[in-house]
C-alpha cells in the first residue's frame, strides 16, 4: 500500500485513537478521515479510505458509507480553492442559485467540477449553520457572507492574488 502516514502523522493517530474506549475504535473514524484527507492531497482515494479502515481494524465499507455521507470529505480531487455553497432553504430564498450560477459562469464550471487549472472547486452543501448571513458559503475554514456578483468577483480575485504570491 502506497499510502502511508509519517510517523508523526501515525502518533497522532494513536492519541486520537485513545480517545475512545478499548474496542470502540470506530469513533475515531470522523477526525481519521480528516487527518488522512489533509495528510493526502485534499481529497480521499479508495486507497486511503482502505488504509484508515486497516487502521482502525473495520472494514473498508464502514469508511465509505461515512465517507460519502459527509460533504466535508472530497471523493475526487479538489482545487487549492473549494467554493462550499450554502443550498438550503434561508439561502435558497435569499438567492444561493443565483449565485451558484454566477460562481459557475465566471470559472466554467458545475457544481462538483474542478477549473481546469486546478485553482477552483465549486460544490454545494447542506446547511452550514449561518442562515442570518444567507448566502453564504465557506472557504476553507472561513464564511463568506452576504454573498453578491460583486463580492464573488473579489474573493475570485482575493484567492487568484493569494496563489501568485503563494508560488
Amino acid at each position: 500500500m502506497s499510502v502511508q502516514f509519517s510517523q508523526e502523522k501515525l502518533e497522532k493517530v494513536n492519541e486520537i485513537i485513545s480517545h475512545y474506549p478499548q474496542g470502540k475504535q470506530k469513533s475515531a473514524l470522523l477526525p481519521l478521515l480528516l487527518l488522512a484527507q489533509d495528510t493526502f492531497g485534499g481529497w480521499l482515494s479508495s486507497e486511503t479510505m482502505d488504509y484508515v479502515a486497516e487502521l482502525l481494524q473495520i472494514k473498508p465499507i464502514e469508511v465509505y458509507e461515512v465517507a460519502t455521507f459527509y460533504s466535508m470529505y472530497n471523493l475526487s480531487p479538489v482545487g487549492k480553492y473549494m467554493f462550499e455553497v450554502c443550498q438550503t432553504g434561508p439561502c435558497m430564498i435569499n438567492g444561493c442559485d443565483d449565485i451558484i450560477a454566477y460562481i459557475g459562469e465566471k470559472l466554467s464550471i458545475k457544481p462538483g467540477e474542478t477549473t481546469a487549472d486546478g485553482m477552483f472547486t465549486l460544490k454545494t452543501v447542506e446547511c452550514l449553520g449561518a442562515c442570518g448571513y444567507a448566502p453564504m458559503m465557506q472557504l476553507g475554514k472561513n464564511y463568506r457572507e452576504h454573498l453578491t456578483k460583486e463580492k464573488v468577483d473579489q474573493i475570485i480575485e482575493e484567492c487568484r492574488q493569494r496563489a501568485a504570491i503563494n508560488n
